[in-house]
């Protein structure tokens, strides 16, 4: 049995197809959990109840945690540590692998041009400490021995459906489809990696299934030398037919789409990964699993047919 803990969400959809090139025996949990591939069995659980997540990960060889929790910061500080405490310690109990899903908030906002596994770790936002925090818990057990997992780390992603998680599709993409002018926040000349949502599932199933991977970080096949602001605007246009309008979304402006867009009320804090270089490194997994990421444009296209046909 393989289980996907958070398996609703746009990787934990992701994950479940590919992991089923490795088993029939899939598990999904979620609140309300709809199967993806036919022999899938759904449990309900909420996930910040000890015994609930104890039910979902017996029984399991290996457990994926793809938990998207709200995106707002007190969330984040009450539920993330919680949470990893409780699946940390099924995992011990009932000698299951563990392969947790990660972004790069935790990495020094000086050295993100170039993100790689060794990248120094001194988040400068309080939702990046949330994300350290929980991560060195789980290095600290694998140091330990007590306990057999991976990291696998994503940047931002886009991809097909996911229309309403993607900072790409809310601020670009969902206006460039009504014919607006696109809202790029922070500098339109900086270089901005995407993580294309099938390659990160797929490369996570691979992982999961890859016994030498396990006890150490990872990140995820996402394409090399990524568009500017300005570049992703101009290739996501030319794929809808469409103008490359633009304009640049200043911090009251984020304040107000948030006032419509919960996600985007969370991002003020997020803005120096915009005004900079923003470029991640998988060659690590490429290199190991020679599997090549997505090309951004085609990336771009299969998400437009399947968001907007």
């Amino acid at each position: 049995m393989q289980t996907i803990l958070g398996a609703g969400g746009a990787i934990g959809i992701e994950l479940a197809k590919a992991l089923k090139e490795y088993t029939t025996d899939i598990r999904l949990v979620s609140r309300n959990p709809k199967k993806v591939n036919e022999t899938d069995t759904l449990l309900s659980a909420d996930l910040l109840h000890a015994d609930d997540v104890k039910k979902a990960v017996q029984g399991s060889s290996v457990v994926y945690v793809t938990v998207g929790f709200p995106y707002t910061l007190k969330v984040w500080q009450n539920s993330w540590p919680k949470f990893i405490e409780t699946v940390i310690a099924a995992c011990k109990e009932y000698d299951c692998k563990l392969v947790f899903f990660d972004n790069m908030y935790m990495y020094d906002k000086d050295h993100l041009d170039g993100m790689d596994e060794a990248t120094p770790i001194n988040p400068p936002s309080e939702k990046g400490k949330v994300r350290a925090k929980i991560a060195q818990r789980l290095l600290d057990e694998v140091k330990a021995g007590n306990l057999t997992a991976l990291i696998a780390r994503s940047a931002d992603f886009y991809g097909p459906n996911i229309a309403n998680t993607s900072m790409l599709n809310e601020t670009v993409t969902k206006n460039l489809a009504k014919g607006k002018k696109a809202n790029w926040m922070g500098a339109t000349d900086r270089k901005h990696s995407f993580t294309y949502t099938p390659d990160a599932g797929k490369a996570t199933a691979l992982l999961g299934n890859t016994p030498d991977a396990y006890n150490q970080v990872w990140h995820l096949p996402t394409a090399s030398d990524p568009y500017t602001g300005k570049e992703w605007v101009e290739h996501i246009a030319k794929a809808f037919g469409t103008k490359p309008k633009i304009q640049v979304a200043p911090k009251w402006m984020i304040h107000l789409i948030g006032l419509f867009v919960p996600v985007m009320k969370e991002m003020p804090e997020m803005l120096y990964q915009y005004d900079r270089d923003y470029v991640f490194d998988s060659s690590k997994f490429e290199k190991r699993f020679g599997m090549a990421p997505t090309p951004y444009d085609e990336g771009i296209k299969e998400m437009i047919a399947s968001d907007y046909p």
